[in-house]
């Protein structure tokens, strides 16, 4: 069964059980300061969660195109891909355990054919907070008993239970969350130890998807009872047609293997996992480039320049030492033109960015050498040739070069060796990843304190902040031009970040004439009004749209009117403050050049 065939056949069946399909967002999380890219398909969706209500109904579905910057180092064995897409279904507050087990196990066993003797679950053992669902587990016991398996609980039986750390699901900065309990096929390799079971990482069980029961909250260490029960379903496509088309890794399935067909066909050597590097990473970063990132040295950005570089990293270890990364590019854009018709619209942008990239990191490359050259030549200087001692790579010297030029510590290690240098490779990689280490750590405490709140904490504040972006996008109109529109947007319980296209920054005045005009609309405490219409209605209306292609038959139009006439009509999830008089006064307190052609702003509102 080819990818495309099981991404319709779910989709099909879902809406054969009363889902209805919501939109494919982008990859970049809208008002989400939680994440970077969309990692599930959940992510989108987190206000519905915690009980608004969505235009489309308590029953959901949809194929949801994810990255997960976690997964960059795993990328080069049989399962793990930074991009994927995600089967995803939902109920909002509608049924829960018992149905979501059935709807899973019937689509892979009577939709997909696969073997239910190769079926195995794991299932949350309990605590304090979640006590063992003895009912669920019956109810998986019962599955199986129509197709005349006995199910038994046990280490190494079909249902196996687990701890929070493996069958628990939530984001570290909060929001829903609850057990969750995953499926598994079992490839028929043998166990690997004594301790193997569905979690090992030995390759002989491979997780198809997992349904997630969300009933509690997390706000920082504590967790509360949600107002309502939600399940989140996900599933990977890729996995699923590794195990359909007989395969021994995603990479080999039908709309991967010409990609990485095409990096063997130009490479000079062969290495199976620099070879899935090049292939994965390339296909990676044109979807992050067709939902509108660039390359830089912040944020998404930075994510998609790892990306790249770490591509062109690994095909100069497979001898491919031209420019390539376009001619893999336009393999990715013709194996996904069907699913994804903007690659077609965005290919030229596409593939120039690309290049551009490219031929960047080969001038960092060429300076880092140069650098390289003066550490050595002042490390020479020091010692006679005779007495040269072991470069220790002290503080993480070969981290500094990454961080600072860009220059991967593998070739700062070969350009060492290949200048004559006695290198101790044990101690260079311990100093290295000590480095590297404390970086990380670093960062997770910036981006534990940096994102906090937003959208998903479901706070009033948040909530102001996202009403005033919808003011602030009015404004810049009327003042700044048409052209105007919301590229992008962030929203924490202390500020908004709104990005826009614009040439240059704003003025001084411009800056006073867009406070003054969002101030005197806050003044008014204009009414905010919302319907649940069809999107061609929407556009009838004129309402605007963050990401006009992206929405689903039936949307949520937010109204702001000044007398008779409106000032803001936006096609938006909600939520908002039912009158701008709640939000305070607004100030702008930085402007930002974020790229070539857009900015951001980023506003407060004081009390």
């Amino acid at each position: 069964m080819k990818y495309a065939e099981i991404r319709k056949k779910y989709l099909d069946y879902l809406k054969k059980h009363g889902h209805s399909e919501i939109i494919n967002a982008s990859l970049v999380p809208e008002n989400d300061p939680t994440i970077l890219f969309t990692p599930a398909g959940m992510s989108p969706i987190v206000p519905y969660l915690l009980g608004n209500k969505h235009p489309q109904g308590k029953k959901l579905t949809n194929v949801q195109r994810c990255i997960r910057t976690g997964d960059i180092d795993e990328v080069g064995d049989n399962t793990h891909l930074t991009f994927f897409e995600m089967l995803g279904n939902w109920s909002l507050n509608d049924y829960y355990k018992k149905e979501a087990v059935e709807i899973t196990f019937s689509f892979l066993v009577n939709e997909l054919n696969i073997d239910p003797e190769k079926l195995y679950l794991s299932v949350f053992q309990g605590n304090k907070v979640a006590p063992q669902d003895k009912n669920y587990i019956q109810a998986i016991k019962d599955l199986f008993q129509k197709v005349k398996i006995e199910a038994r609980v046990g280490d190494r039986e079909r249902i196996q239970l687990f701890d929070k750390n493996k069958c628990w699901w939530e984001l570290s900065a909060g929001g829903p969350c609850g057990p969750c309990s995953e499926i598994f096929y079992d490839t028929g390799k043998p166990y690997c130890s004594e301790k193997c079971n569905v979690n090992c990482d030995c390759g002989k069980f491979v997780e198809l998807g997992n349904n997630v029961f969300m009933e509690f909250l997390k706000t920082e260490d504590k967790y509360q009872p949600l107002s309502v029960h939600n399940v989140d379903f996900g599933g990977g496509i890729a996995r699923l047609a590794m195990i359909m088309q007989n395969v021994d890794s995603v990479y080999e399935v039908d709309i991967m293997k010409p990609i990485i067909n095409k990096v063997k066909s130009i490479a000079k050597q062969n290495d199976v996992r620099s070879t899935r590097i090049v292939c994965e990473h390339i296909n990676s970063a044109v979807f992050i480039i067709m939902d509108e990132i660039t390359p830089s040295n912040t944020e998404q950005g930075y994510i998609l320049r790892r990306l790249i570089r770490r591509a062109i990293r690994h095909a100069k270890m497979i001898g491919i030492n031209e420019l390539f990364t376009k001619e893999i590019a336009l393999v990715v854009i013709e194996k996904w033109k069907e699913l994804y018709p903007e690659l077609i619209e965005k290919k030229e942008y596409i593939l120039k960015e690309l290049e551009k990239e490219e031929e960047k990191f080969a001038k960092t490359v060429e300076n880092g050498l140069k650098e390289v050259d003066k550490i050595l030549m002042a490390y020479k200087q020091s010692y006679s040739k005779d007495s040269l001692p072991v470069f220790e790579n002290k503080n993480g010297l070969s981290f500094y070069f990454y961080e600072t030029y860009g220059f991967p510590a593998e070739m700062f290690l070969e350009e060492l060796k290949s200048r004559g240098m006695r290198v101790n490779d044990n101690l260079f990689w311990k100093t290295h990843n000590n480095a590297f280490q404390e970086h990380q750590d670093k960062s997770r405490e910036g981006v534990n304190q940096r994102f906090k709140g937003g959208l998903a904490d479901n706070s009033g504040a948040s909530i102001k902040y996202h009403t005033a972006s919808h003011l602030l996008n009015a404004a810049l109109k009327e003042i700044v031009g048409t052209h105007v529109y919301q590229k992008g947007s962030n929203i924490t319980p202390e500020r908004l970040r709104f990005d826009f296209p614009n040439e240059t920054k704003l003025t001084s005045e411009q800056v006073k004439k867009v406070e003054d005009w969002v101030n005197d609309k806050i003044k008014k405490e204009l009414p905010i009004t919302f319907q649940e219409t069809t999107l061609e209605e929407a556009k009838e209306q004129n309402a605007e749209g963050v990401f006009q292609n992206k929405y689903s038959d039936k949307v949520k139009v937010y109204t702001i009117k000044d007398g008779d006439k409106i000032i803001s009509r936006e096609i938006c999830g909600g939520p908002h403050v039912s009158n701008t008089g709640e939000l305070g006064v607004f100030q702008i307190i930085k402007q930002e050049n974020i790229g070539s052609g857009v900015k951001r702003i980023k506003a407060v509102l004081n009390k």
